[in-house]
């Protein structure tokens, strides 16, 4: 069949909006100059991909939309490298990168030329190839040789161009006909606080490091997730270039890869002598500290091309460039305590607290020790001297104990055995490295579990800060998430710092908060592994709270971005008997539990059916379709068996159809599935 015509208005506007996007995300993701508020630019995309799902034919491969992670792969393929991806000989002083600019010099007959000095970005390496100015693959170094295809997990990188010549290049841009560039995927400062914000929200471990969250969000399975964690790139070299005037030096490289839209360090300089390269080193020993991404060092390159080749490589290092990296700003200070915090979700986090200690430009004075593994491996004990650094130049860590200064009395610490909150015994469940506890009435977790759910990003109850919700859990007056509901003038009014007119104010607040939501109430009551986004996706598939709590585990986990972890955590979050008290009060004082656009479908009319989805349906995403599904009492499956009642197939389905037709399993159409529904057009 024909794909349906389009008329030429739809298909210029669907170009018109890709081009402005890819320019904004240029803007903002390679230039830092953003035009348009993020709404705007939210506004833009949705315009495009409600265009695109209405119209199919006007996708492409390259666009914006494209962006957002596809289903996950079982692994992750191998790709041979044609050019191997070597690493870098390290120096760790001025001494040793004398010493190789004299065997650079001795080598080219006793000329040293230029050599172009740029900061070394502790990210996960990655080579990306471009054939005919698309990006047809991605892959990590691996061991140099061969690597790991990570196409979809890269092509979520907003900064990375999916065709060249990318956004804010000149039109006239010379594209090779092959190009394959290399460079580093990292996470920024800000969006790596952010990233473990959230998981520190959803009760997950946090990252230790930006290099360490980069490198385990690009090798992750399920490239949505990647989507959703804002990595970053920087480009620095071309390995392969096919096609008319090729860079004959590295700082040409550079600027070419800038003209055809690539993400390039603009931190770099062409020096030519020793002197010019320390001074280049120092400049950088302290300014480093006041970017948003991590640089532990920098990468010295010979620049011309012709002499890279004459210099050659060992089996592990090219001979024309080393890494020189920054001595690592440590002090030491004496543990004068270790503490235990109790976090909302109930795990039990040791603290080293010191002596105030000045640590890259601020004072510490506490380190996280992470968990118990962490603090055993290290061994830390109070009354020790230690070792402090900030990982990433932002988080204080514990890096090493020294023992030939430990105190004879110092004595090893032990995880408490009980709760430092509320004395009840704690747990260490099978397979987790925290220590938990498990009492829902704690007074550390209520305290917590408070201050989440009336954040902002939860049901936003403005006026109820930390203060606030002491003062009102030291007078009895909170007990729980659902006594918020309970306040009144009466008891706000005369308590200190408090008066009628703020009374008044949160109790609005309070009231206004009722109709957040389904999708804000789900991550507003904590549930492990359930964030900001993992709620809109529960509200929006499944519409009520009960349709939610009677999901089985097969049902949940064929929920997009749902896996077994968070599946068993939502089982067990809702079996329990404090939690079901607990929605029941919500419910008594009016906290609405539905999601608007997910009322559910009366008479249940699907119930007992199983369904499965294939194709691009015309009225609908696969997402509404089992949402709908869903409301109706049907579970919706991802695989076709013979138990399945129907296959929902819609335009270009996949293999799915073939096996429903295989095993004599109905196939519907969308009009189909709405007369079921009761609901045909």
């Amino acid at each position: 069949m024909a794909p349906p015509e389009t008329s030429p208005d739809l298909a210029r506007r669907a170009r018109e909006l890709r081009a402005e996007i890819v320019r904004h995300e240029y803007l903002y993701h390679v230039l830092d100059r953003p035009e348009i508020t993020d709404a705007a630019y939210d506004a833009l995309l949705r315009e495009l991909r409600l265009l695109e799902e209405e119209h199919p034919e006007l996708v492409v491969a390259d666009s914006p939309t494209q962006r957002v992670g596809a289903t996950p792969v079982s692994d992750l393929p191998s790709v041979r490298h044609e050019v191997p991806l070597l690493s870098l000989e390290n120096a760790y002083s001025g001494a040793e990168v004398r010493a190789w600019l004299d065997r650079v010099a001795d080598r080219l007959g006793g000329t040293l030329p230029a050599v172009v000095c740029e900061l070394k970005i502790d990210g996960l390496s990655v080579t990306l190839l471009y054939r005919d100015g698309v990006l047809v693959q991605a892959a990590t170094r691996g061991d140099g040789t061969t690597g790991e295809d990570v196409t979809p997990n890269v092509r979520t990188i907003r900064s990375v161009p999916l065709r060249l010549p990318g956004a804010g290049a000149p039109a006239d841009v010379n594209v090779p006909s092959l190009l394959e560039v290399r460079g580093e995927v990292y996470f920024g400062r800000k969006a790596f606080a952010a990233l473990n914000a959230r998981r520190e929200e959803e009760g997950e471990p946090l990252f230790a490091n930006p290099r360490n969250a980069a490198a385990g969000s690009l090798r992750l399975l399920d490239s949505r997730i990647t989507a959703g964690r804002r990595l970053s790139a920087f480009l620095y070299s071309v390995a392969r270039w096919e096609g008319d005037r090729a860079p004959s030096t590295q700082e040409e490289a550079l600027q070419a890869l800038e003209r055809l839209g690539f993400p390039v360090n603009p931190h770099r300089s062409r020096v030519e002598g020793a002197e010019a390269i320390e001074a280049f080193l120092e400049a950088w020993r302290e300014r480093r500290h006041a970017l948003d991404f991590e640089t532990d060092g920098v990468v010295l390159k010979v620049d011309p091309v012709d002499l890279q080749l004459r210099l050659g490589a060992t089996a592990k290092f090219p001979r024309w460039a080393l890494a020189y990296k920054f001595p690592p700003e440590e002090a030491t200070t004496r543990v004068t305590a270790i503490a235990v915090q109790v976090g909302r979700t109930g795990v039990l986090t040791p603290v080293a607290e010191f002596e105030p200690v000045l640590l890259a430009g601020t004072t510490v004075r506490r380190a996280t020790l992470h968990n118990y593994e962490d603090l055993a491996r290290k061994d830390v004990r109070v009354g020790d001297t230690v070792a402090v650094e900030k990982g990433g130049d932002v988080i204080p860590k514990v890096t090493r104990v020294l023992l030939e200064r430990r105190p004879a009395a110092a004595a090893p610490f032990e995880m408490p055995a009980l709760c430092p909150a509320c004395g009840e015994a704690v747990v260490r469940e099978e397979g987790e490295v925290a220590v938990r506890c498990v009492n829902s009435s704690c007074p550390a977790q209520v305290k917590e579990s408070i201050r989440h759910f009336v954040a902002r990003r939860a049901m936003d109850v403005e006026g109820l800060g930390d203060e606030r919700i002491e003062q009102l859990l030291a007078e009895g007056i909170l007990t729980d998430v659902a006594s918020i509901y309970a306040l009144d003038a009466a008891r706000l009014s005369p308590l200190p710092r408090w008066g009628e007119k703020s009374a008044a104010n949160v109790l609005a607040e309070v009231e206004r908060s009722k109709e957040a939501g389904l999708a804000r109430l789900l991550f507003a009551l904590g549930i492990r592994h359930v964030g900001e986004k993992t709620g809109k996706v529960l509200a929006r598939r499944f519409g009520t709270i009960d349709a939610l709590k009677g999901a089985d585990g097969e049902t949940l986990q064929a929920v997009p971005e749902i896996g077994p972890e968070t599946a068993r955590s939502i089982r067990d979050w809702f079996s329990r008997p404090a939690n079901e008290r607990l929605l029941s009060k919500l419910a008594a004082s009016g906290v609405r539990m539905i999601e608007a656009e997910g009322s559910p479908v009366p008479g249940a009319a699907l119930s007992g059916s199983t369904f499965v989805l294939t194709g691009t349906l015309a009225r609908r995403t696969r997402d509404e379709a089992a949402a709908a599904i869903e409301r109706a009492g049907g579970k919706v499956s991802s695989s076709v068996s013979r138990k399945t009642t129907a296959v929902i197939a819609g335009s270009d389905p996949g293999s799915k159809l073939d096996k429903a037709r295989a095993l004599g399993v109905a196939v519907w159409s969308e009009e189909d599935l709405d007369r079921a529904l009761g609901d045909a057009p």
